[in-house]
């Protein structure tokens, strides 16, 4: 069932109208913390840039600053360098006060599990209307979306139901529609899959792609499920708190980091496995890395006898750009 209703139809045909433009930008983000008593670097100058409309999945191993940056894109940390930019709102100069503004009415989130969700003793209906109670939306307006959202996640009957009556996949897709309730133009949402079923994890993609496609919501998802990167239409994989590849569809590329530094994927490392030594060459558009004698392939299924080898990195076409690069 469609989650459009007649009074944001404008707005989301606007949405839609800016599609290609740039609602939210990360520039150099850096973010260190103390654990024990010891500085840990969990972002390392990380650009990243979403478009209207755009669903990207934030891929990457536990520990590689994921859940930190999408944190910091919502206004729930501040990074220790860099900004964000929401919709032309400097994110990272707002007040206390404004940011919890910001994120009532153009910020909607999804956590893993429902306790970060939902109020465990109110219904299904009071977790809806609490925030739009927040937002000050009359009551009138309050209670027609309200119904709309709860036939959208299939929960109509169970608006009377304490959460802790619903099933875990029930709780999440109410989740969902409680990020959607002021219909904002931007959806974070941290691992929101990752103790469902999977018919629950297709439903809960469904929702996302109908806010997409009827509201006009922007989507970024944090993941492990493959299932959910492969419905979004990009995906950004996050390494030692840097952006070390993008996907688009069935291709993948690495993205080169602001210093130079480069995260070669598996199959590179067969050929220069770590530390080894290369000779880099630049030819026509082309960057050769040639293993130096000292430091010969590593002996596998492709190179049994370990001859050293080369690997080219080509350049992108055109139309694929790094995370937070401008368009031209």
């Amino acid at each position: 069932m469609s989650i459009l209703v007649d009074r944001v139809q404008g707005l989301a045909e606007q949405r839609r109208a800016r599609a290609g433009e740039r609602l939210l930008a990360g520039d150099g983000l850096f973010h260190l913390y103390l654990l024990e008593g010891r500085e840990v670097v969990a972002l390392q100058g990380v650009d990243f840039g979403v478009d209207w409309g755009e669903m990207v999945a934030l891929l990457g191993p536990s520990g590689s600053g994921k859940s930190t940056m999408l944190a910091i894109l919502g206004g729930l940390e501040r990074p220790s360098a860099g900004r964000v930019v929401l919709d032309g709102i400097d994110v990272t100069r707002l007040s206390e006060a404004q940011l919890t503004m910001l994120r009532r009415r153009r910020l909607g989130f999804v956590w893993q599990g429902a306790a970060r969700n939902l109020l465990p003793h109110a219904s299904a209906w009071e977790n809806l209307d609490l925030p739009m109670v927040l937002a000050g939306l009359p009551a009138g307006r309050r209670r027609r979306r309200a119904e709309v959202l709860l036939e959208a996640v299939d929960l109509g009957a169970q608006r009377g139901k304490p959460i802790r009556a619903l099933s875990g996949g029930e709780q999440q897709r109410l989740a969902v529609a409680v990020a959607l309730a002021n219909n904002p133009p931007l959806l974070l949402a941290d691992e929101p899959t990752s103790q469902l079923d999977r018919a629950n994890v297709r439903r809960v993609v469904e929702l996302l792609k109908e806010a997409r496609d009827d509201l006009g919501t922007t989507v970024v998802v944090v993941t492990h499920d493959a299932e959910v990167a492969a419905a979004m239409d990009r995906t950004v994989t996050i390494r030692d708190g840097r952006v070390s590849a993008e996907g688009r569809g069935a291709a993948e590329y690495a993205v080169v980091g602001p210093t130079g530094s480069l995260h070669l994927p598996a199959h590179a490392l067969d050929v220069l496995p770590p530390g080894a030594r290369v000779v880099v060459e630049v030819d026509d558009g082309q960057v050769v890395l040639k293993p130096t004698d000292g430091g010969s392939g590593r002996r596998g299924p492709g190179n049994p006898e370990g001859v050293p080898r080369s690997v080219e990195l080509h350049r992108s076409p055109p139309e694929h750009r790094a995370p937070g690069e401008a368009r031209p």
